[in-house]
C-alpha cells in the first residue's frame, strides 16, 4: 500500500485497533506475505481461491500472495505454538476482484486480526473474540449477525442415507445452490431426476461395451476406467431409496430460520425432537450464548441465521458471525468464526479448538468519516 495521507491514517487507525487486542492478552506475530499454494488454495473456499494471485517459483514451487491471515498462523501454532494463545496480526492481503460485484472494491487491503487457541472452554473462547470486535465497533452503526456452521453440518451428517451421499452434501454446504441441487436429487424431488432415471435405466441394460462406445464420443480428456466408474457410481447411487421428505424438511427448515438467537434455538430444539443429533451442537449453542450474555451482549435480540457462513470461508465448521454497515453493497467491517477442523488438517491429527475474527480497518475509517 503506498504512503499517501489516507492510508497512513487506515494504518494508524488500525493499529490503535490492535493495541487494544494486545490488552487484551493477544501476542502480535506476522506471516510471510509469499504463501506456498498448493495446501493454501486447498484450505479456501471457492471464492477466494478463484481470487487468489498465483505464482510459480522456480525452487519453490507455487505460491501466491497471502489472501488471508488465519491459515498460516494456523501452521505456524501448530508446529509449536503454546496452549492456550492468542495472537493479533495486521497486514496487507491480497485478493482479485473480477465481476460486477466486486469492481471498485481494492485488490490489496489491510486486514486486522484475533485467534483464540484454548481447548478449555470453547464457548467462552467464542463469546471472548465477538464482545471483542463488538467492542472495537461500539462507536460505529454496524449490526451483528451469527450462525452456527455445525448445526448444518450435524443435521447432514444424522441423515439417512448412504455415507457417499453425505459426502458429497458436506463437501458443497459452501456452495448453497449446488447444494440445494444435491438435496433435490438426493431427495427425489429435482425436475432432472426423471431423465437421470431413464438415462440409468439404458445404463443397466446395455452390455458395458457399448456403454463405453457411446461414451467414447464425449468421454474429453477422461479415460475408460474413469468413465466405467462414474457409470458404477451412478448405478449404486440409483439404486437407494431417496432421502426422507420429513428429514428434507427438517433441513430446509433449518436454512430457512432467521430470528434473534433464543427463538432461533428453541426451534431448532424442537427439530431436535426427530432429530436427536442435532443435541451436542445446540448444547454448544446454548453455552454459547450464556456466555456472551456474561460478556454483556444483548443476547435476546442478537440476529441468528442458521445458513449464515454458507458462502464464506470452508474452514469454518462452528460459530460464525458478521458485522455490517448501512451500505448493503459493503462486505462485512469484520467477520470471524471457528475452525477446530483447521487445526486437525494443520496439525497432521493434533487438534485444537480455535476461533478467530477479522476486522477490516479501511472500512472502519470510512464509516468514521461518514462515507459508508
Amino acid at each position: 500500500m503506498s504512503g499517501t495521507p489516507a492510508t497512513l491514517a487506515i494504518r494508524a487507525l488500525a493499529e490503535g485497533l490492535q493495541a487494544r487486542m494486545v490488552a487484551a492478552g493477544a501476542v502480535p506475530v506476522a506471516a510471510d506475505i509469499l504463501q506456498p499454494a498448493e495446501l493454501l488454495l486447498d484450505l479456501y473456499g471457492e471464492d477466494i481461491r478463484a481470487r487468489a494471485y498465483v505464482t510459480h517459483d522456480p525452487v519453490r514451487g507455487e505460491m501466491m500472495l497471502r489472501p488471508d491471515f488465519t491459515v498460516p498462523v494456523v501452521q505456524a501454532h501448530m508446529t509449536g505454538g503454546a496452549d492456550p494463545a492468542r495472537y493479533t496480526y495486521l497486514g496487507e492481503v491480497f485478493r482479485k476482484q473480477d465481476g460486477a460485484t466486486l469492481a471498485g472494491r481494492p485488490s490489496e487491503f489491510l486486514q486486522l486480526g484475533y485467534e483464540v487457541f484454548d481447548r478449555t472452554n470453547p464457548a467462552a473462547a467464542d463469546a471472548e473474540v465477538f464482545a471483542l470486535i463488538a467492542g472495537l465497533l461500539a462507536d460505529l452503526p454496524v449490526r451483528p449477525i451469527t450462525g452456527d456452521i455445525g448445526i448444518l453440518l450435524a443435521a447432514v451428517q444424522g441423515l439417512d442415507t448412504s455415507d457417499k451421499r453425505r459426502a458429497a452434501l458436506l463437501r458443497h454446504i459452501w456452495r448453497p445452490q449446488r447444494f440445494r441441487a444435491l438435496l433435490d436429487r438426493f431427495g427425489g424431488r429435482s425436475a432432472g431426476c426423471f431423465a437421470r432415471e431413464t438415462m440409468l435405466k439404458g445404463f443397466r441394460t446395455q452390455p458395458p461395451a457399448l456403454l463405453m462406445a457411446q461414451a467414447g464420443s464425449f468421454v474429453g480428456a477422461r479415460s475408460e476406467a474413469e468413465i466405467a466408474a462414474r457409470i458404477a457410481t451412478l448405478l449404486e447411487d440409483a439404486a437407494l431409496p431417496p432421502i426422507s421428505a420429513e428429514q428434507v424438511a427438517i433441513l430446509d427448515r433449518i436454512m430457512a430460520l432467521k430470528d434473534p438467537a433464543p427463538l432461533v434455538l428453541a426451534a431448532l430444539r424442537d427439530l431436535a425432537g426427530v432429530m436427536p443429533v442435532l443435541t451436542p451442537a445446540l448444547d454448544r449453542m446454548e453455552q454459547r450464548l450464556a456466555a456472551l450474555q456474561g460478556r454483556g451482549i444483548d443476547t435476546a435480540s442478537l440476529a441468528f441465521e442458521a445458513a449464515y457462513g454458507r458462502t464464506s470461508l470452508e474452514y469454518y465448521d462452528g460459530f460464525v458471525f458478521g458485522f455490517y454497515g448501512t451500505d448493503p453493497d459493503l462486505p462485512a467491517i469484520a467477520s470471524g468464526g471457528r475452525y477446530d477442523a483447521l487445526t486437525r488438517v494443520l496439525g497432521r491429527g493434533r487438534s485444537i479448538p480455535a476461533v478467530g475474527a477479522v476486522i477490516r480497518p479501511a472500512l472502519v475509517a470510512a464509516m468514521q468519516g461518514g462515507d459508508a
